[in-house]
């Protein structure tokens, strides 16, 4: 007679709530939730310069997290991971933004670029190509696409940082405006539907191709390195195309709320 084993089905384990591990072991919620600071830090770290050091990104983002974990309320309903992945993104950017390592020169040059494509952009009613930006600066087009390397990292924080309107208005920063379902609710948080309809209109005036690498970088949270990958070009060139949509967008809101 075959013997039958009865199986014993055990309760499923409930997943412990982030507060808890923090409040039992520091180290190990920081080891645990370590993996945000490295996605946060290689996401932003490939639109810096070689001069901007890695670890240092690290140890900011790591206090970040720390700050994230202190603070997290669970009965907000927000993810964890959502919301440390914005603390630790803030921390960084705060850090880059006091460093203010960017060159005059080389912010003289993302202006120049700026004013360029408003110009060629108002004349031809339309945004105008890296050739026709280069003809319009009087070099060549290799020269135009160095120059745009040369200022990646100046527009780094253009979407993260919140934009001024006047002293009555201050606009979230434009990467809350990326034209998606859930960016209309947020945007309805804002006094004047003006501003909004002006942003929304401003990023849909962009080539396909640059609305296509902001969304999936600022809406998707995709790398320079992975949106190369999905669109089979290389990175640099997702640099170079990035860049130059950021600058048209400063340019065309500053215009546009001037």
């Amino acid at each position: 007679m075959a013997r039958t084993e009865t199986v014993r089905q055990e309760k499923p384990v409930e997943e412990e709530s982030v507060s808890v591990i923090y409040q039992r072991d520091k180290d190990a919620a920081l080891r645990r939730y370590f993996p945000l600071v490295k996605y946060v830090v290689d996401k932003i770290a490939s639109g810096l310069p070689k001069s901007i050091e890695r670890d240092d990104l690290i140890n900011t983002a790591m206090i970040g997290l720390f700050d994230a974990l202190e603070k997290y309320d669970e009965s907000r309903g927000t993810k964890f991971e959502t919301y440390a992945i914005w603390r630790i993104k803030g921390a960084v950017l705060d850090e880059l933004r006091s460093m203010d390592w960017a060159s005059r020169t080389t912010r003289r040059k993302a202006r120049m670029i700026e004013q360029v494509a408003q110009r060629l952009d108002q004349k031809l009613g339309r945004a105008a190509t890296e050739q026709e930006m280069a003809d319009e600066m009087g070099i060549t087009l290799h020269e135009f696409l160095r120059l745009l390397e040369e200022v990646r990292g100046t527009v780094l924080l253009s979407l993260d940082q919140a934009m001024q309107v006047d002293d009555d208005h201050d606009l979230a920063g434009l990467a809350d405006v990326i034209e998606d379902k859930s960016a209309l609710n947020m945007l309805e948080e804002l006094e004047d539907e003006e501003y909004r309809d002006t942003l929304l209109e401003l990023i849909n005036l962009l080539s396909e191709q640059e609305r296509l690498v902001v969304a999936l970088y600022y809406y998707e949270e995709m790398t320079l390195k992975e949106i190369g990958m999905a669109l089979r070009i290389s990175e640099s060139r997702v640099s170079q195309i990035h860049t130059k949509a950021i600058l048209r967008l400063k340019g065309r809101l500053h215009r546009a709320l001037g």
